[in-house]
């Protein structure tokens, strides 16, 4: 008998900053199973490090708890994402030469401003701006400081080295040998998804030329299928399809079910992500900007900001948030402005290096500060699509809310609130949702294109049951216009700053 699309069963998992999460979902979206495992790393100042071998053990743990409620269920594929600019070197097995540097470990800010200069032409024909955040200034940084970052002593061992983003090195270890990189984790290292090929004349001027990049592929392409070694860590049934994933962002973006041109997803956990779907890519002189390929041949311009849910922690390190959540509600607008940067600098959607987080005045309680930085967040975000929409975007129908700020009802409406727009938040606000929809758009399009030229592969659009909507959200008319003074202060005073370009700052104060 056929699988029917709720008998079919897709495995999705997360490689985020404090856990790997994993997701079985039905074709009906129907989550079966779910699992998760905690990470640590190292942070010091600008360093932030993570060990590869915690990824795996993570990997393992997680999926094994979502498997355990399925019985004899099959798995009938798979995908991984991944913080987006995370980055190792290896040797040429797969095993790894140096430790992790984490997306926000700012430590390569010189080796940003070199590359950039370096391949100017290059990156300004692409659109890119390559940032401390990006892969490509780590790699750069590794290779003069070598594995133990304390100088070059060692850095002449990482000759030959194969680069390896945080997805590639779980996929290789479910497969059982190095796999091709995805080119939405290829971004940030500098790919050109125009001309799907590396920039060989910038790496031989960065001396990067005796490093091994690896061969990229499309998200969604089968990369192999799960190994015998694999299966017996994870549970997984050997010969498993294993399929390219994607960012987190864009995973999310799948999760979310904003697939169409116009729509727009917003993630929001530690830190804060936007994307939205576009026919053709979204140019951004100021190059904070960049434009990811979805599966389906559509482009999804976004970019991260550095504010977000961890500023809540640490502001209030071990509190109940929705006790603040309730005495929040009482400050709509809060007496105080707050930009919460969880780290220092500012990415997008201005790129200032040197920012700061902020809170001006003197805040009447923790309710009030609580609220200021739940507010400040929402500020960022409706920055946001007001400068997607001066680089010429649309904006059509809800905004989709992902990530796990979403488990605040609170903070969701008033999002919806000071962005003065409808908004939609799935059942499953995870990435691991949307990796679980790519490995099913994965594997039924490899099948399709298997069958013969009669069959072609379906669109995103026929997974769409996989994504159920939990909340659709209407902005509060009389409690939106509160927060346009606040909004407008706030603008003026990152103007003020030097941070905010003058124009961007204008048409948020007309049109945001």
């Amino acid at each position: 008998m056929p699988d029917t699309p709720d008998q079919e069963l897709w495995l999705g998992i997360d490689l985020g900053t404090q856990s790997v999460r994993a997701l079985a979902v039905t074709g009906q979206g129907r989550v079966l199973g779910r699992g998760s495992a905690p990470l640590t790393g190292v942070r010091d100042g600008d360093r932030h490090e993570q060990l590869p071998s915690d990824w795996w053990d993570g990997v393992g743990a997680a999926v094994r708890e979502t498997l355990r409620p399925l019985g004899s269920a099959r798995v009938r594929g798979l995908a991984v994402c991944a913080t987006s600019g995370t980055v190792l070197l290896t040797d040429s097995a797969g095993a790894p030469l140096t430790p992790a540097l984490m997306y926000d470990d700012s430590r390569a800010a010189a080796e940003a401003r070199y590359a950039q200069e370096t391949g100017a032409e290059v990156w300004r024909s692409l659109g890119y701006r390559i940032q401390p955040s990006w892969a490509l200034a780590k790699i750069l940084w590794l290779t003069r400081h070598g594995n133990s970052g304390q100088g070059d002593g060692d850095a002449a061992a990482l000759r030959g080295a194969r680069v390896c983003h945080q997805a590639d090195y779980v996929t290789a270890r479910l497969v059982g040998r190095p796999v091709p990189a995805d080119s939405s984790h290829a971004l940030k290292t500098g790919y050109d998804l125009h001309g799907r090929r590396w920039p060989r004349e910038v790496h031989e001027q960065l001396g990067l030329s005796e490093l091994d990049f690896p061969h990229v592929v499309a998200p969604g392409t089968v990369l192999g299928t799960v190994c015998a070694k694999a299966a017996a860590v994870t549970g997984l049934a050997e010969g498993t399809p294993v399929v390219a994933g994607m960012t987190d962002g864009c995973a999310a973006q799948l999760g979310s079910g904003a697939w169409d041109v116009g729509q727009w997803n917003t993630v929001l956990g530690t830190t804060l992500v936007i994307k939205g779907v576009t026919e053709s890519p979204l140019a951004d002189p100021a190059g904070v900007l960049y434009n990811h390929r979805s599966a389906d041949g559509n482009w999804l311009p976004g970019g991260a900001s550095s504010v977000g849910a961890g500023a809540l922690t640490r502001a209030f390190p071990g509190a109940d948030l929705a006790r603040l959540d309730r005495a929040a509600a009482s400050y709509e607008p809060a007496s105080v402005l707050s930009y919460p940067l969880v780290s220092r600098g500012e990415r997008f959607p201005f790129l200032a290096p040197d920012a700061e987080a902020f809170t001006l005045g003197t805040p009447k309680d923790d309710g009030d500060l609580h609220a200021s930085l739940l507010q400040g967040v929402a500020f960022v975000e409706r920055l946001c699509l007001a400068y997607v929409q001066l680089l010429g975007a649309r904006i059509e129908g809800p905004v989709a809310f992902t990530g796990g700020a979403t488990r605040s009802a609170y903070w969701n409406q008033l999002r919806a609130d000071v962005l003065g727009r409808p908004a939609t938040v799935p059942e499953q606000a995870d990435s691991a949702l949307g990796m679980a929809v790519l490995a099913a758009h994965g594997v039924t399009s490899t099948q399709s294109a298997t069958t013969g030229p009669a069959r072609s592969a379906p669109p995103l659009s026929a997974l769409r049951p996989m994504v159920r909507v939990r909340t659709t959200l209407e902005p509060r008319a009389e409690v939106s216009r509160r927060f346009d003074e606040p909004f407008a202060a706030l603008v003026d005073t990152w103007e003020e700053r030097g941070w905010l370009p003058a124009e961007t700052a204008a048409y948020a104060r007309e049109h945001g």
